[in-house]
Order: structure tokens, then C-alpha cells, then sequence
């Protein structure tokens, strides 16, 4: 099956630490594999989303990258595909299928601050949710949902120590 990973670009630890683990989590609970963090190294987010994986289950990890260029050129000769979420993509329901369509794994590159002209060079799509400004998160949602086509909805995580049991009122959460 095909895996994929999500490179989340210049992480700044003091101002981006709640959106990053925005991405993190949603790239988790939407059916990416693993985040590639770079920028800056923050132990903590990492700390925070293992706890999660631990807490409710599934087969995730966040890992550090100081220079993610060369993961690109590394993806690549492996075989691998990048894709890039940015508003001046082509938009994603025009591209999906053929992305979908292909059984190589993916690399999903967010960008943070500013995106070089590299990732658009070396991306194999450029995808653009909406041709608005709008947040990596949502961006991240949204490709993720269509490309797993709304399978990712009903996904089990195996081994965790909470479940949530959906209910018109209230919550309910079940310690395994």
C-alpha cells in the first residue's frame, strides 16, 4: 500500500508550535504515516504527538530533518512522489485521481513562512486547495480526504488506550 509522509517546512518552535502540531495531528488522524519536521528541532511537539499515537492508537511518527532539500532528491531516487499543497497549484480535484492513481509513496511537503522555488521545481504536483490564502492544516485535510476518497473517515487505530464512541450528546470515551 501506498505510504504517506508529510514534510512540514521551517517550523519556527516559538511561533509555529501550535500549527505544526495542527499538522501533525490532522496528517495522524487523516492517514499520513509519519511528519518530517524542519526548521527549527522542537523535542516537545515531537514529545506531545507521540504521547498522542501512545494514548489513541495507530502506526505514527514525527521526526526531525535540519535540511529537508536533500529529501526531496533522496524521496525521489527512491521512487518516491512529492507533492506540494500550495494555492498556486493545480487545483485538487482536477489532479487527485492521477495522483491517487499511481502506487508510489507520496510526500506531502506544508510550507511555513516562505516556500523556495525548489519544492515547486522538484514537486510532482503543485495542488492547490482553493486559489485563496487558507491555512496548511486545512489544506493538508482536504487533499488527505480526497485522496483516501473518505475511507480515512472510518479508520481504526489499533493499540491505544482511549476510543471515543461517537454520540448525538455528550462524550463518551472508552479506556481499553
Amino acid at each position: 500500500m501506498t505510504k504517506i509522509k508529510v514534510l512540514r517546512l521551517d517550523h519556527r518552535r516559538r511561533r509555529d508550535a501550535r500549527i505544526t502540531t495542527h499538522v501533525c495531528l490532522t496528517g495522524r488522524a487523516f492517514g499520513a504515516s509519519e511528519v518530517i519536521l524542519s526548521g527549527d528541532k522542537d523535542t516537545k511537539l515531537i514529545e506531545n504527538v507521540a504521547d498522542v499515537t501512545e494514548r489513541w492508537g495507530g502506526d505514527f511518527a514525527v521526526s526531525y530533518r535540519k535540511n529537508w532539500d536533500n529529501l526531496l532528491d533522496e524521496w525521489k531516487k527512491n521512487d518516491g512522489q512529492v507533492v506540494h499543497l500550495t494555492m498556486y497549484g493545480e487545483q485538487v480535484q482536477d489532479v487527485v485521481d492521477d495522483i491517487r492513481s499511481s502506487d508510489k509513496d507520496k510526500l506531502v511537503v506544508v510550507g511555513g513562512s516562505r516556500v523556495p522555488g525548489k519544492v515547486y521545481r522538484e514537486a510532482d504536483w503543485n495542488v492547490s486547495v482553493t486559489t485563496q490564502p487558507h491555512s496548511e492544516v486545512s489544506a493538508l485535510a482536504i487533499f488527505l480526504h480526497l485522496y483516501f476518497q473518505g475511507k480515512e473517515l472510518g479508520k481504526e487505530f489499533e493499540g491505544g488506550k482511549l476510543k471515543v464512541v461517537p454520540s448525538s450528546h455528550g462524550k463518551k470515551i472508552i479506556e481499553k
